[in-house]
């Protein structure tokens, strides 16, 4: 029963101590206290309006769900700058009678990462992801919406990655 007790105490202890280097997010340790998120201006050639707005919220939402990171307006440890440089739809499948079948939206964010920390991070480079949908449907409403929320979604992913996961 010693022996029991001594291998359960011994599996907590290891536990308990490597969660300390390693959490669920993937980020592991973080050497910074505060981030900000600038306006990320909207300069593709075809304006959506409110989708600057709606991509610079949920960068924001993102790593302040996934880190204990504190959101401050100016002079953070984490600075993520930039813009929307490419909002494009284009026809993807084609049908018999040479109509589009399915459209593709595509959306591409130029990052300007900066880490006051350590510098040797920081980087500046685009985020590209995509939704495609069937060519009948307009791209408005719940579409647009659905769009809009799956491509923000990747692409704050893949920022956080590759700001502080370091996938």
């Amino acid at each position: 029963m010693k022996h029991i007790k001594l291998i359960l105490l011994s599996i907590i202890t290891v536990s308990i101590n490597s969660c300390s280097v390693y959490n669920f997010t993937g980020t592991g340790k973080i050497d910074a206290e505060t981030f900000q998120v600038g306006f990320f201006q909207n300069n593709s050639e075809i304006i959506e309006p409110g989708i600057d707005r709606t991509f610079t919220i949920e960068l924001q939402d993102l790593i302040q769900n996934q880190t204990n990171l504190n959101l401050v307006k100016n002079g953070a440890d984490l600075t993520y700058e930039g813009e929307i440089v490419d909002y494009r739809i284009s026809p993807m499948t084609a049908t018999a009678d040479q109509r589009a079948a399915q459209n593709r939206l595509t959306i591409r964010v130029n990052v300007r990462f900066t880490n006051k920390k350590k510098e040797a991070d920081d980087f500046e480079k685009p985020f590209t992801f995509f939704y495609d949908y069937p060519a009948e449907q307009q791209l408005t409403g719940a579409t647009l919406n659905t769009a809009l929320k799956d491509i923000f979604e990747r692409i704050t992913q893949d920022i956080f990655n590759e700001s502080l996961a370091k996938w």
